[in-house]
């Protein structure tokens, strides 16, 4: 396989301004732009479910003992309280990622497609690549859990987008 090369007998400064091209040429691609969101969102994902897990030990946490019962982990000892913490923030951690991977690369891809297909960049496509996302994620509970998805991706896009937008305090 051959990857796109700048020309040879170039300038280093000619090199450089010839691949960024190519790496903007490329993040044009819908498929490239959703797969970089799945990528960021299953990393960032992993670092909020790390973060969150970690902040779950701070209440009085209690893991299932011998015969159904909970004991208080702190009962445990120390090697056990690590290893059955480490087990949980792992856990999490990969559950968010996924998670956070599934939203931003469809998400993105939507979004991509929906600029593709009105051909236009507005407010409005955030909006709807919002409501096609959380109608997709919430399918599988019913028209209703739907319909609230739709309507809240729609506006948490909406609100994202219209944040974005706004002009920079220089």
């Amino acid at each position: 396989m051959n990857f796109p090369r700048p020309p040879q007998g170039l300038s280093d400064t000619e090199q450089a301004a010839a691949m960024a091209k190519t790496m903007e040429n490329a993040m044009q691609n819908c498929f490239v732009k959703s797969a970089v969101s799945g990528v960021m969102g299953f990393g960032m994902g992993g670092l909020f479910g790390l973060f969150m897990a970690s902040m779950a030990y701070d209440t009085p946490y209690h893991t299932a003992g011998a015969g159904g019962g909970t004991a208080p982990i702190t009962s445990l000892p120390l090697r056990q309280q690590l290893q059955h913490g480490f087990k949980d923030m792992g856990q999490r951690s990969w559950s968010t990622a996924k998670n956070f991977g599934k939203v931003g690369a469809l998400f993105a891809g939507i979004e991509c497609g929906v600029e593709g297909f009105r051909a236009k960049n507005d407010l409005a496509n955030g909006a709807i690549s919002g409501c096609l996302t959380g109608a997709i994620l919430a399918r599988n509970a019913g028209p209703q859990a739907a319909a609230g998805g739709c309507a809240a991706f729609a506006a948490f896009g909406l609100a994202i987008d219209a944040w974005m937008r706004q002009p920079k305090d220089e």
